[in-house]
């Protein structure tokens, strides 16, 4: 997968997620630059205090402010009632809680539906993109990318960007303060400030790196998960148990030591950050002592000094928190960005709605997998409306392929050949037309975790259980299934297991009919039901939807022998064409397969 920053398309599609809650975070915004605001007042109110209040000092403040203090009746006053002073600092602090929740409640409210705007969003996105874009990426890295990756933007986004007001607020307003009380020693103390930024800049650089590697490899590890557990009859079967789980451990221990490297990383980070912050709070302490001593500096200004340089330290500080939290939430929307850059399934502008209802032509069709070599060679066939067409051919011959091509699941490209219903090529037929008219049972049917009825009636909600088990009758399924404890109500398992192979064929071959499509297509899909099932299949499919175009592709020569027409593909190409009565004694490919399942081959030696 793409490894490509691109900074502008990333705040871009932050900007895009952000739909829905960008009110919610402007007011958290708000509220936690106020309790910045309030953080600044507290030492004022305590310099005020010791410098004017207690000591006598003469003041130096505003006009504003000393109209503010006479109409609490002066210094005098308030020295005696010092409770007037502690009341302003419970005020204060009153104001600063109730900024803070609602810096919370709003944060809180727009993190969630930010979060659930990028998951549906994602999603849906996902459900766009074309079977050829499913087949390249693996699903447990698609689905880590929708929740861990996903999970890490939303904390950069609630937690770090909407606390840098706060932070910029508190940088600005203590060195103003600072700068009004002493120039000299807000000069000493902003002597670390170049070097931490630097520093923490070129962790930065660092630590994307490690990020990186640690979010594709959890992708990978999760990968590996979602395939064992997808495949758990498989390793079970052939005792794979310790080979997979050696695995497993394997590419645990490698991410878990990527973690322990950038565990390193920010340890090392950390530590220096400390010790020139602590080195700056001492250099800060000593000087300042020296100058109360010599009397340059009053101890209230002194006192309220080190509260600023705490407030001013601390978010120089976090910003060595937030780069790290920038690095992760950067490889986050990469990662996120890849899957939201893939092209959706289009229509040629010029798509319409056509009759389904004509002969299906494949002309001089080419084609090939990305990076793989050519598998169709200039295929060219027709298959008459309302006939029943065959396909025989050993694994790899593109029998499958000729069907993905049809239901436009895979793109023909230009300049290979074309594809027609009714004269009209499928690109110019809108895709959720052509897939709304072709009813296809894949050679691995996949049932959801769904009651039997719902996975059945999954193609209309307004199918009744009537429609269910009519559709189910003429699948050879309706009598398996009353004789569940449940019926049509029992929970089918994770990926159709509580079903046998033939009762999942059969499942698929009745959501397949409820469709009622002019075009149907059974691909490899009576492979687990015995003749006789598969018979009375036919014959159900013939009996009801006589006027269909039926596509039967099979390995079973009782399956084909009663189509219209059968087409033998061999090696990408179309090798053989005519009836069944045609083909078994003309003493090609078919012949020799018939002869062979029949046994008619063994009589004649």
């Amino acid at each position: 997968m793409s490894k490509t920053r691109n900074t502008e398309g990333s705040f871009r599609l932050i900007w895009t997620f952000l739909k829905g809650s960008k009110a919610f975070f402007v007011i958290s915004i708000l509220s936690a630059a106020f309790n910045a605001l309030m953080d600044m007042l507290s030492p004022q109110i305590i310099r005020m205090t010791v410098d004017n209040v207690i000591e006598g000092q003469e003041p130096t403040y505003s006009a504003w402010i000393m109209r503010l203090v006479n109409a609490l009746g002066g210094f005098e006053h308030i020295k005696n009632n010092i409770w007037i002073a502690a009341a302003a600092l419970m005020l204060v602090a009153l104001i600063k809680v109730i900024a803070q929740y609602l810096f919370r409640v709003y944060n809180t409210k727009g993190s969630e539906t930010l979060v659930k705007t990028m998951r549906d969003t994602l999603f849906g996105h996902i459900e766009r993109l074309p079977f050829s874009w499913h087949m390249k990426n693996k699903t447990g890295d698609i689905i880590q990318r929708c929740t861990s990756d996903i999970e890490t933007m939303r904390n950069f986004i609630s937690e770090q960007m909407t606390g840098i007001f706060r932070i910029v607020i508190m940088l600005v307003m203590s060195l103003v303060f600072m700068l009004a009380m002493n120039p000299l020693l807000t000069l000493v103390a902003m002597i670390p400030m170049p070097i931490l930024i630097l520093h923490s800049m070129a962790f930065h650089k660092t630590v994307y790196t490690e990020f990186e590697k640690c979010d594709e490899n959890e992708g990978k590890l999760s990968a590996m998960v979602q395939e064992n557990l997808t495949g758990v009859r498989v390793v079970r079967a052939f005792g794979r148990e310790k080979t997979e789980l050696d695995k497993f451990e394997k590419q645990n221990k490698y991410y878990t030591s990527l973690w322990v490297r950038v565990g390193k990383s920010l340890s090392r980070f950390w530590s220096i950050s400390d010790l020139i912050a602590n080195a700056q709070v001492m250099i800060l302490v000593v000087v300042g002592a020296i100058l109360c001593y010599k009397g340059r500096m009053l101890t209230g200004e002194y006192i309220a000094f080190i509260s600023y340089n705490a407030r001013l330290i601390w978010p120089v500080r976090q910003l060595g928190r937030m780069i790290s939290e920038l690095s992760k939430a950067t490889v986050s929307v990469q990662r996120v960005k890849y899957i939201m850059d893939s092209k959706e399934e289009c229509d040629d502008p010029d798509a319409y709605e056509a009759d389904m209802h004509g002969d299906i032509k494949f002309e001089n069709v080419c084609f090939n997998y990305d990076n793989c070599p050519e598998l169709l060679h200039d295929v060219s066939f027709t298959v008459k409306k309302g006939t029943t067409l065959g396909i025989l051919g050993g694994t790899g011959s593109g029998k499958s392929t000729l069907m993905f091509l049809l239901d436009k699941l895979y793109d023909l490209p230009e300049g290979g050949g074309s594809i027609t219903i009714g004269g009209v090529d499928i690109r110019k037929i809108s895709t959720e037309h052509l897939r709304s008219n072709i009813g296809i049972v894949l050679q691995e049917p996949f049932l959801f975790s769904r009651t039997i009825s719902e996975n059945i009636g999954i193609t209309d909600e307004k199918l009744t259980l009537s429609d269910i088990r009519e559709a189910a009758k003429d699948a050879c399924l309706d009598d398996s299934v009353i004789a569940f404890a449940k019926g049509y109500d029992t929970m089918v398992g994770e990926r159709g297991v509580t079903l046998s192979g033939g009762q999942k064929q059969r499942a698929a071959i009745a959501r397949m009919i409820t469709q009622k499509t002019p075009i149907m297509i059974l691909d490899d899909s009576l492979s687990a039901v015995d003749t006789q099932t598969d018979a009375r299949i036919r014959q159900a499919l013939e009996k009801h939807f006589g006027g269909a175009t039926v596509i039967i592709i099979s390995h079973r020569i009782t399956t084909l022998s009663h189509c219209d027409q059968i087409i033998v593909m061999e090696k990408g190409r179309v090798m053989e064409t005519g009836t069944h009565e045609q083909l078994k004694d003309a003493g090609g490919v078919y012949s020799l397969i018939y002869q062979s399942q029949t046994g008619l081959g063994e009589e004649a030696v």
